[in-house]
């Protein structure tokens, strides 16, 4: 609200740090009360993590999202370790960055991107250099570079109808009761929107994401099988 009523004021594009699942959802329930336009971005397409732009009426100029694309690679790939999303954040947040500062952190290949605020770029560059026992390298790059790692899986499945539960069931291989609990632990976001909503009806661009499994889009159904349930297409991006 604040930053909002300040981008409004000065007439300055404003912006928020990385918001997670959780704080975005805020977002979304508190659209209605800003005092400016926003728009949401992570650096690259379904970012799970993203800013908020405060768009003042009286914009004027060109603007850009603060943020900074690293390529994370190791310095002698020899002798490098296998690393995975924690190891990555562990030594990020061991240089005492907050994790608002820090975006998605996403897999390569045999290297991992890492998307951060512009303001700590430099620090990161310096001060990030081994992640584990493995020596690594912080080389800036194009968010473009990273689309082209972001391709999903291109999946079909079969389901009785286009329910959330059900979709959430199919699409990680779970038992209705353990995607159940999923809702009521809270884990379930519609398009950044946390949903307790098990009948929802998944329409179709829909981007699903459940804490601790990843994110999938919901694309179309492709019609029914022989005992009439519905064969659907998706796209999953996986950890």
């Amino acid at each position: 609200m604040d930053l909002s009523r300040q981008a409004n004021r000065k007439g300055i594009v404003l912006f928020s740090d990385f918001l997670n699942l959780n704080e975005l959802n805020i977002y979304h329930q508190s659209e209605k009360l800003f005092e400016t336009k926003t728009e949401s971005f992570g650096g690259v397409p379904f970012a799970e993590r993203q800013m908020i732009a405060f768009l003042p009426d009286a914009l004027y100029y060109a603007w850009n999202y603060p943020i900074t694309a690293f390529c994370i690679k190791p310095s002698y790939p020899k002798f490098a370790e296998k690393l995975g999303h924690r190891d990555i954040l562990g030594s990020i947040m061991n240089l005492g960055v907050d994790r608002s500062k820090i975006g998605d952190i996403i897999p390569g290949d045999g290297v991992w991107y890492l998307l951060c605020a512009e303001n700590v770029a430099d620090y990161f560059k310096e001060n990030l250099t081994k992640i584990r026992h493995t020596v690594v390298t912080l080389e800036e790059c194009q968010p473009e570079e990273i689309r082209d790692t972001q391709t999903p899986d291109e999946l079909t499945g079969i389901i009785t109808s286009n329910r959330l539960d059900s979709m959430i069931a199919c699409v990680y291989k779970l038992s209705r009761s353990q995607s159940l609990e999923l809702f009521r632990q809270e884990k379930v976001f519609v398009n950044g929107r946390m949903t307790t909503g098990v009948t929802y009806a998944c329409r179709p661009g829909d981007v699903i994401s459940v804490r601790g499994f990843g994110r999938f889009v919901y694309e179309s159904v492709q019609g029914e099988t022989n005992k009439g349930r519905l064969k659907f297409h998706y796209r999953l991006y996986r950890n």
